[in-house]
């Protein structure tokens, strides 16, 4: 269980809290019973563009509009009690400026009833996330390897290698002088991640950036084995539940086939005759 498990819903002052007193617990979920299964040992729920590859099969988060954010926004927050509910600003609804921003941010939240947002950039986009948190918009930031911008970088990359980390440093300082919560680090080298957690304020939420963050995040269908197209270096799986699926699957395809379901068990029958 989460160290703040005795709070009813956590709010982003919450997460901030959380600095070098314990360890933020963050998956990034899509539906109603998922939510519910990972609400009571998470600090905070993400919904993640990531769902466009996760869920409707899309080779990136790119084509994800507004309408899944929301649509998977408020069927994570009807399974979610006590966890923050934070939710990806989808490609194209922020990039253009702090207006656009504030627009789309405040339709997410007033739709979905989510406490937060999440936006990709550090520097370029500090301007954007201190418009909208001085107009009571909770950030999350995220820097690393930002997905919506793979085509600018060149891939699914490492980021912040070698002299690369004084960009990063800039960024993480940035978002943290803005007046984002927390930050996502995602594919960063380990000892430049420990070097940004220990550098700014706000907690550091690691995905593929070591321990020393201040908190980490999966995707739960990579953690569970569920999402199984492919597996990135910094995936840890608890389960296997793809495998015991298909399983369970074939299983019942051959029950069926050679009509051993429905046994008597599973019918009904007509109680009358005797």
């Amino acid at each position: 269980m989460s160290a703040t498990a005795s709070l009813k819903r956590l709010m982003p002052s919450d997460i901030l809290a959380l600095k070098g007193k314990a360890p933020v617990v963050v998956l990034t979920v899509y539906t109603t019973p998922v939510a519910r299964l990972a609400d009571p040992a998470c600090d905070v729920l993400l919904v993640g563009d990531s769902v466009g590859m996760v869920l409707h099969g899309l080779p990136s988060t790119l084509g994800v509009t507004m309408e899944m954010m929301i649509l998977h926004g408020r069927a994570v927050m009807r399974g979610a009690d006590r966890a923050l509910v934070a939710i990806d600003m989808p490609f194209g609804s922020y990039e253009e400026g702090p207006e656009q921003a504030f627009r789309n941010a405040a339709r997410l939240m007033a739709e979905t009833g989510a406490g937060a947002v999440k936006l990709e950039g550090g520097v370029h986009m500090a301007e954007t996330i201190a418009f909208l948190v001085a107009r009571g918009i909770p950030v999350m930031a995220h820097i690393g390897l930002t997905p919506q911008s793979v085509n600018t970088l060149g891939g699914y990359k490492v980021q912040g290698r070698g002299a690369d980390g004084d960009r990063l440093k800039a960024d993480a300082l940035a978002v943290t002088e803005a007046g984002a919560f927390s930050v996502v680090l995602e594919k960063v080298p380990a000892e430049l991640a420990g070097e940004i957690s220990a550098m700014i304020a706000i907690p550091t939420i690691g995905i593929g950036a070591g321990v020393d963050c201040d908190g980490q995040v999966l995707v739960i269908d990579d953690m569970l084995g569920l999402f199984t197209d492919f597996r990135p270096k910094f995936v840890k799986r608890y389960a296997e539940l793809g495998r015991t699926a298909a399983e369970a699957v074939a299983a019942y395809a051959a029950e069926v086939r050679s009509r051993a379901f429905p046994a008597p068990e599973y019918s009904f029958f007509d109680e009358v005759k005797k």
